[in-house]
């Protein structure tokens, strides 16, 4: 029997999502092999180095800014070349406290009075930085002593903008690598976009930016990260560059329900940025034009494409004029795969070969944030300030940074569900 215009539009909901994830990094693949170069750095030597202020946003960041502050000050960075400064977003705990007591090794508090967002603090603070690059992080991430020098080297080539390097998920309790599988996908398109020339913006926690060319960041703007690189991008033509040697470590969230919260916030800001960020795909921007549209934008209309599929195979098994075996193998294959996908919760995280069991636990969550981001985005307050992602009292990264030992905490965390998959 032929397939009816029912059956049809079902396959095309799946044949989108399935482009999504698995037809774009064949294309993007084969582009960067076709017409793609490895960027090349300069040489890194101190000479060539620019001046740089590297700048952290933190709210109540009383747990994690202590040993932020004792990893920046041992960066590998000629001195007077280097401004670093912690911008207190009213912070209401002691994190003022804590930053203030080591202004005589050369950390610079701006402490501001109201809590108003991201957003507020990068417009107010920047323009103050005395560096010519501006490198960005997050309170809870840990450099390496030559992240930063990996980062800078890049500026040396005048067609450069943005760099952006490469992040290691840690267990908050073990300090072990949990990158997952998914995690080691996206770095694989990141480098092929990169050689294409079209890198979609940065990960917030490593990242630097000419002063320059930094935009003015839109208040209530949610992935800051993201917008910012392509907006210079879109201004100015710059090249935005992947750096797998300026590498920055970070624990995952300790609980399923952080992490979920974390990327239903990443999912309304991606739909928020499609507005702010839509004139990119034009042609005239070249391989960035297909690598949003492709990468971002059809990723992040799957979850509907997912709940179309499922309504139209119901409806396709209900219709008398469709081929019912069909319909039926169909609806109990999209069955399985979520009946998978919720079971997946209980699969242990060792031995590592049981992970491939919980990818549709991993794809499901991914899509299900981007259902309620999307209506978080629709519906929710249009603030910019921000909830602390609460990562618990225990840390080998802080230990480490601080001189002392972990203090406990449960192995995986989230990581055993959204991470190390």
């Amino acid at each position: 029997m032929s397939p009816t215009p029912l059956e049809l539009a079902c396959w095309a909901c799946l044949g989108v999502v399935a482009f999504a994830y698995a037809g774009y990094p064949v294309l993007i693949y084969a582009l960067s092999k076709l017409f793609g170069r490895p960027p090349v750095p300069p040489p890194a030597d101190d000479a060539r180095l620019p001046a740089v202020s590297l700048l952290i946003a933190a709210y109540n960041e009383e747990v994690d800014i202590e040993a932020r502050v004792l990893n920046l000050l041992r960066l590998d960075y000629p001195r007077d070349k280097l401004e670093l400064v912690i911008a207190s977003d009213g912070s209401t705990d002691r994190t003022n406290d804590i930053v203030r007591r080591y202004e005589a090794a050369g950390v610079k508090l701006v402490a501001y009075g109201e809590n108003k967002g991201k957003a507020t603090v990068l417009n107010r603070t920047v323009p103050t930085l005395s560096g010519e690059v501006v490198a960005l992080s997050d309170a809870n991430t840990h450099w390496a002593p030559d992240a930063l020098r990996n980062l800078a080297r890049w500026f040396a080539d005048p067609s450069v903008g943005v760099v952006n390097g490469k992040l290691v998920l840690v267990d908050p309790a073990t300090g072990r690598n949990v990158d997952g599988l998914y995690w080691k996908y996206e770095t694989f398109l990141k480098k092929c976009e990169s050689k294409l020339g079209a890198l979609l913006g940065t990960n917030g926690a490593i990242y630097a930016v000419r002063k320059d060319i930094f935009p003015a960041v839109t208040p209530g703007t949610l992935i800051d990260d993201f917008v910012i690189p392509m907006n210079a991008r879109r201004a100015t033509g710059c090249r935005i560059v992947y750096d797998t040697k300026a590498v920055a470590s970070e624990e995952t969230a300790p609980t399923i329900r952080a992490e979920f919260r974390r990327r239903v916030r990443i999912g309304a800001g991606g739909y928020q940025s499609i507005a702010l960020l839509w004139p990119l795909l034009s042609p005239a921007h070249g391989w960035v034009a297909l690598t949003f549209f492709c990468h971002k934008i059809v990723r992040w209309v799957c979850p509907f494409f997912l709940l179309a599929a499922l309504v139209l195979n119901v409806l396709l098994f209900l219709d008398p004029a469709a081929d019912q075996l069909r319909a039926a193998w169909l609806l109990a294959a999209q069955a399985g795969f979520y009946a998978l996908a919720a079971a997946g919760n209980w699969v242990p995280a060792r031995p590592r070969w049981l992970r491939f069991f919980r990818l549709p636990t991993l794809f499901a969550s991914m899509n299900l944030a981007l259902f309620f981001g999307f209506f978080r985005w629709l519906f929710g307050p249009k603030t910019g300030t921000w909830k602390r992602t609460d990562r618990g009292q225990g840390s080998v990264i802080r230990g480490q940074e601080s001189g002392v030992g972990g203090q406990g905490g449960s192995p995986g965390g989230a990581a055993v569900s959204l991470s190390d998959s």
